[in-house]
């Protein structure tokens, strides 16, 4: 093993939930202002996932009073306290652009997956 994947994989988190794209997710994220730390809830849609290994990163999008924001996360970051995923998306893509053209309600929804058990 080199060098550079040993010290990647000490970089690793183990406790990641599962998600995929298209997933409602909430991301608690690590805000440090000051001497002071807190927690920051970021929720929204899943709508890509792009890299491997460590260099991994998700992007969320949420409409916030009426304009779209985008945050792009590192999965492995220790900014990141936790990831909840709210509700299971069904979609049929792998980046989900179109989202960034709509209004109103469909631009914040995606069909939610059936789970059959």
């Amino acid at each position: 093993m080199n060098i550079v994947s040993k010290i990647e994989s000490e970089q690793f988190k183990s406790d990641l939930k599962p998600f995929n794209v298209g997933d409602t997710v909430k991301v608690h994220t690590r805000v440090i202002e000051g001497d002071k730390e807190r927690i920051q809830v970021y929720s929204g849609i899943v709508i890509g996932r792009k890299g491997t290994g460590i260099n991994e990163n998700f992007t969320v999008r949420r409409v916030s009073y009426g304009e779209g924001v985008e945050r792009v996360f590192p999965i492995h970051s220790p900014r990141i306290a936790k990831i909840e995923v709210e509700r299971k998306g069904a979609v049929r893509r792998a980046k989900l652009n179109y989202l960034r053209s709509r209004k109103g309600k469909s631009a914040t929804t995606v069909k939610d997956q059936v789970v059959r058990g």
